[in-house]
């Protein structure tokens, strides 16, 4: 659950963002998620705004690289009420390495349009980043960072890109529970200026990345 407090458009102010993911194991390593988007502007209802499909795939463990790396695919189907892009496609390579207590994941991200205004800009850069560190077993603060950089090889002037630092952390409310918040911040005119974040997230046996 997202809320935008302050956007950089005025159409995306104070915009509450709700979604559903389902994700369950496949094989060993291999897992596949549905994501259902929803939706509300102030005084409106809340609205289904679209699916994304989302594989996930995993370097196995086992092989004692010294990088956890992995693999995930987003293919977005949202409504052009909500999305001018209505078709896209955004694939995120992951990379995780722990130092004690302290984890780092980074994810950069490749994404295009495939169906609206934006299909002839190609391939987007970007890039997801997160620092944790587990000062208990039941709080993990975290410093994360989200950017757009814009369509590769020439990217966005600076002031046009996406640039956003969330502080926040994970409060661990059972073994298999964990309640995430985040206030984020934006740095360029481009991005919204005050995120609020939240996610809860269920794990049902088996194993986990985590």
């Amino acid at each position: 659950m997202n809320y935008v407090a302050r956007s950089a458009m005025p159409g995306t102010q104070r915009v509450f963002h709700d979604t559903y993911e389902l994700t369950a194991g496949v094989i060993d390593d291999v897992s596949f998620g549905v994501m259902q988007l929803n939706a509300r502007v102030p005084g409106g209802p809340l609205e289904s705004v679209g699916w994304r499909l989302v594989p996930h795939l995993y370097v196995p463990r086992s092989w004692h690289l010294p990088v956890d790396l992995g693999l995930v695919a987003e293919f977005a189907f949202e409504n052009a009420a909500w999305a001018s892009d209505s078709r896209s496609i955004t694939i995120l390579p992951i990379l995780e390495k722990r130092f004690g207590r302290i984890r780092i994941d980074l994810n950069p991200t490749f994404g295009r349009s495939l169906h609206g205004p934006d299909t002839g800009r190609g391939w987007g850069l970007g890039l997801a980043g997160r620092l944790g560190f587990e000062r208990t077993k039941k709080f993990t603060p975290s410093l994360e960072y989200y950017g757009d950089w814009g369509p590769l090889p020439a990217f966005e002037p600076f002031g046009a890109q996406m640039h956003q630092i969330l502080p926040g952390g994970d409060i661990r409310l059972r073994k298999n529970i964990i309640w995430s918040i985040g206030f984020g911040v934006g740095i360029t005119p481009a991005t919204d200026q005050i995120v609020y974040k939240s996610r809860l997230e269920i794990s049902f046996g088996g194993k986990t990345r985590h």
